[in-house]
């Protein structure tokens, strides 16, 4: 059963204020009143302003209410485009799409011979990265590209573990955490990406596989190393064929990887990595994703060759609060809130009179 949010606040605290940022999945609530007197119950510290502590609580998830990361579209452009004038006219396209009210960070990831041409073109307004690296430094490894090869030329982000690498240039998950450890020694940032092929998914085991992908994938990479980290979770299944998994579907996994994270570095760590949603992602899937409190930005393949799609996507429309997300939570906000309005009923009761 679906019931409104602020006809729950209204109930129960005529004098609220219910102030929502859903571009950046905030949300505050104070009160209108400006008396500064501190009231004493469980749940308040002080009368002019709910306390984190407390909505956190109501809520039991502080993702929902506190998560504070800004989303992070990204294109990966793959084996694309054939020449270099194709790319400059692309990247022209995106990033002409990119403005004032674009609500979150932008990156693309672009074949290596198009790098320095295609940061020319964006400017400060994009994040340009690499589609790879390997972990080697130096030496005999022909064809190999280092990340302080990347890092010379101004590269500050790079993928690893892309399911294309994956299985077409068997990759393994040591591989992977070789590429994710040489990165963030060289002060870099990476992507990690994870996910299960449509067997693993369809045998329930998409948990499993992100959690054994993204453990192996971190490992030895410390707590204050993870703020240069950002996962991304690609259904393999839905890479390149049209499929899509369904919000409900990438949030339920999204809040997998997320208690993942948890187990490994503690929630307030885990509240605080970007986890992409990447699965043929479209304008017309974007929407619905990102408004999912799990899901912070996209890894988007074949749209990302398009300026008009991606910069649609990178614009994705920052829809209201959903209803049905608050569900669990607000029965105890609803009852939070009927505590201190009776801790203020009594307390006015004490206050003089007028004359």
């Amino acid at each position: 059963m679906k019931f409104s949010l602020i006809s729950v606040l209204g109930l129960a605290i005529g004098t609220s204020a219910f102030v929502s940022n859903p571009a950046h999945k905030t949300v505050s609530i104070t009160t209108s009143t400006t008396t500064t007197t501190s009231i004493t119950t469980a749940s308040i510290t002080t009368s002019t302003t709910m306390p984190t502590a407390a909505i956190t609580a109501a809520f039991g998830s502080s993702t929902q209410l506190y998560g504070k990361r800004k989303p992070f579209i990204t294109g990966n452009w793959k084996l694309n485009p054939a020449t270099k004038d194709e790319a400059i006219s692309l990247a022209r396209d995106i990033v002409a799409s990119v403005n004032a009210d674009t609500p979150g960070d932008v990156g693309l990831f672009v074949p290596f011979p198009f790098i320095e041409t295609v940061q020319n073109i964006c400017g400060d307004k994009i994040t340009v990265g690499a589609e790879m690296v390997t972990p080697e430094m130096k030496g005999a490894f022909t064809g190999g590209i280092s990340p302080l090869m990347l890092k010379s030329i101004g590269v500050q982000w790079a993928l690893a573990g892309h399911s294309e690498r994956r299985t077409i240039n068997k990759e393994t998950d040591e591989y992977i955490n070789s590429q994710c450890l040489k990165l963030i020694e060289n002060g870099m940032s990476v992507i990690l990406c994870i996910g299960e092929t449509i067997d693993e998914y369809e045998l329930n085991l998409a948990g499993a596989v992100c959690e054994i992908q993204l453990k192996k994938g971190l490992s030895g990479i410390s707590k204050e190393d993870t703020s240069r980290v950002a996962i991304a979770y690609e259904p393999v299944w839905a890479i390149g064929t049209g499929k899509v998994a369904t919000p409900e579907i990438a949030q339920t996994v999204h809040a997998q990887i997320r208690a993942t994270l948890a187990e490994m570095y503690g929630q307030d760590i885990a509240d605080s990595i970007r986890i992409l949603y990447g699965g043929s992602v479209s304008p017309d899937s974007v929407d619905g994703l990102l408004a999912k409190p799990d899901i912070d930005g996209a890894l988007v393949g074949g749209a990302s060759l398009s300026g008009e799609s991606f910069g649609r996507i990178m614009n994705f429309k920052v829809s209201s609060f959903n209803d049905s997300d608050f569900v669990g939570g607000a029965k105890q906000l609803f009852d939070l809130l009927c505590r201190i309005n009776c801790s203020w009923f009594a307390f006015s009761q004490k206050l003089p009179k007028p004359v």
